[in-house]
């Protein structure tokens, strides 16, 4: 697994600001992937950063401070067993 740290930030959108949030999210360096998906959430952005401080400190100073979020639900990946397609040796 490449070093540092992969989140997956589910996300919670007023629905009149989806387009606006999206774009913002989609701006940032660290999200490599933003997805707009069916369920419970409205968006999944995918952020890789070097430690959980500086995911910490991009999701209160950059993330939530964009204007129609309402919440989000962070996953961390502990560990990845299979990349595009491929089993990921350790």
């Amino acid at each position: 697994m490449p070093p540092g740290v992969i989140v997956f930030l589910n996300v919670f959108v007023e629905s009149k600001e989806l387009e606006r949030v999206t774009e913002a999210l989609a701006k940032l360096p660290e999200i490599v992937d933003v997805y707009e998906v069916t369920g419970e959430y409205d968006l999944i952005a995918i952020i890789k950063t070097d430690t959980i401080a500086h995911f910490r400190q991009i999701l209160k100073d950059k993330i939530l401070k964009i204007r129609g979020i309402r919440s989000t639900v962070s996953a961390v990946v502990l560990h990845m067993h299979k990349k595009d397609g491929k089993h990921v040796s350790e």
